[in-house]
């Protein structure tokens, strides 16, 4: 299901993410925000990571 979703996709979400986090931040709670702003930073690198392509030649040839 994710294979079919590109990195930048998955970036362009991750902004829309942050953005309910920041408002939060300026607006209840700083350190709350904060921590939850840091959060989603690390689940879209995640997701990036995830989704980015892998170079061929880290491929496995076979079984060992």
């Amino acid at each position: 299901m994710l294979e079919s979703y590109s990195p930048r996709t998955a970036l362009a979400v991750a902004l829309l993410a942050l953005v309910p986090t920041i408002v939060w931040m300026l607006t209840r709670s700083g350190l709350g925000g904060a921590i939850a702003s840091v959060n989603v930073v690390l689940i879209v690198a995640s997701i990036y990571i995830a989704l980015s392509p892998i170079d061929a030649s880290n491929r496995p040839s076979g079984h060992a």
